[in-house]
């Protein structure tokens, strides 16, 4: 993963997506309509968040 910030593809030039990098052993992911609020985690806890995503485990909050 990259020092600079990356974006899924899909997201195209829409600047409201999920943005992550990985910078010295940490995750760090933000949203890119606000760029100051940002999430940092390991990569092992990164990797279970993404396995879990890919899972559907998460698709429950889009019903909130």
């Amino acid at each position: 993963m990259s020092q600079q910030w990356q974006k899924s593809s899909l997201s195209g030039e829409s600047n409201e997506c999920v943005e992550v990098r990985s910078i010295a052993n940490r995750i760090e992911i933000r949203e890119s309509d606000a760029p100051d609020s940002v999430i940092v985690t390991t990569p092992q806890k990164y990797a279970l968040w993404i396995e879990g995503v890919k899972r559907g485990e998460f698709d429950h909050f889009g019903n909130a």
